[in-house]
């Protein structure tokens, strides 16, 4: 009797588990999917735009698309889930298949100059942007998101700190908006200062991977220039992401001092997104891959970041942005423009040669 009822209850257990896989698949398909086939579908039309315009970048176009459709008329709330998932899931994965368009001689080559600006810029920015909103009066939660965000990799760093500043909803909104607003204008904005100040290529790249907010836009901005920018921009980048663990459990430790954060959990020291970026990176560096491969894996990586660019532009809310108030606002412009100069005087000086 113990067995048949032992028995019947583990097939219970089994039909409840694959019932409840079965409703989060439903649940996928029906609420997640349809933003997805959309920000796909945009990235999709923007390539082939840029394969007619080769100077039109179509990571640059995808999220000026989604801008505008975000603030100019209502984006349907069936593909709110998707477009959430795109922006996030769908940039990782576009950044693992950028791997394969790097080898690890290019990235020590950027030698040692380059992560002394990367240090530089992360610390920097973060410090000033914290000091200078607490002169403006700022709340601690909202000055440490902004800070954090701006100086390290936009949205994501503000999502990873998030459970340690504890910061309320609207603050984690007006930090992510502000970094998705400012670091939008710098996509165009980056590579015109980098032939402003006659830097090559790689120059550029180095300043845009070492100044932009999102890695997003960092793609966006360096692709528009060349592949040698691109390269050695999300190389830049990818090192300050590096660093958000660090700075994360650096704030932690002095919120808890403050009686703030009680035992929270500090975010991976590594994304498991740059592991994949680096495997990538080895895989390229030490098998000789074919050039087919190759060529499949740039376009897979091209509509995947244009697809995330999408959705990273439906998601600039101008109006809630600005109702957020003009101290938050302008404790943005300034962060953005202490990391530019940071990261255009340290490539001045250590551009990869």
């Amino acid at each position: 009797m113990n067995n048949l009822s032992g028995s019947t209850s583990a097939s219970f257990e089994t039909d409840t588990t694959a019932s409840t896989k079965a409703s989060a698949r439903k649940r996928f398909f029906t609420e997640v999917t349809p933003g997805i086939i959309l920000c796909l579908a945009v990235g999709a039309v923007c390539m082939l735009i840029n394969h007619f315009f080769s100077s039109v970048s179509a990571l640059l176009m995808a999220i000026v698309l989604g801008a505008l459709w975000r603030n100019l008329a209502p984006v349907p709330h069936v593909f709110e889930a998707g477009v959430g998932f795109s922006a996030k899931k769908l940039l990782r994965l576009g950044i693992i298949f950028l791997g394969f368009q790097l080898s690890l001689g290019s990235i020590i080559a950027l030698g040692p100059g380059v992560l002394l600006v990367v240090v530089l810029s992360v610390v920097v920015t973060f410090l000033l942007t914290a000091w200078i909103g607490k002169l403006m009066g700022l709340d601690l939660e909202q000055r440490l998101l902004i800070a954090i965000g701006f100086s390290i990799c936009g949205a994501a760093a503000v999502a990873g700190a998030e459970g340690t500043v504890k910061a309320k909803e609207h603050e984690v909104a007006t930090a992510v908006g502000l970094v998705v607003l400012f670091g939008t204008l710098m996509i165009p904005a980056m590579p015109a200062l980098g032939l402003f100040l006659g830097l090559d290529d790689r120059g550029i790249g180095m300043l845009v991977g070492a100044s932009t907010h999102e890695v997003a836009q960092v793609v966006a901005g360096a692709g528009s220039v060349s592949a040698a920018a691109l390269a050695v921009a999300v190389t830049v980048k990818l090192a300050r992401v590096l660093l958000l663990a660090p700075v994360v459990a650096g704030v932690g430790v002095y919120l808890r001092g403050k009686h703030k954060v009680q035992g929270e959990k500090t975010p991976p020291l590594v994304p498991l997104f740059i592991l994949g970026f680096l495997a990538a990176v080895v895989l390229r560096t030490t098998i000789d891959l074919p050039e087919g491969f190759l060529t499949s894996a740039s376009t897979v990586q091209t509509l995947l970041l244009s697809a995330a660019m999408s959705a990273l532009g439906l998601g600039v809310h101008l109006r809630s942005i600005f109702s957020a108030g003009m101290k938050s606002l302008l404790l943005g412009l300034v962060a953005t423009l202490i990391i530019i100069t940071v990261a255009a005087s340290g490539t001045l000086l250590f551009s990869p040669a």
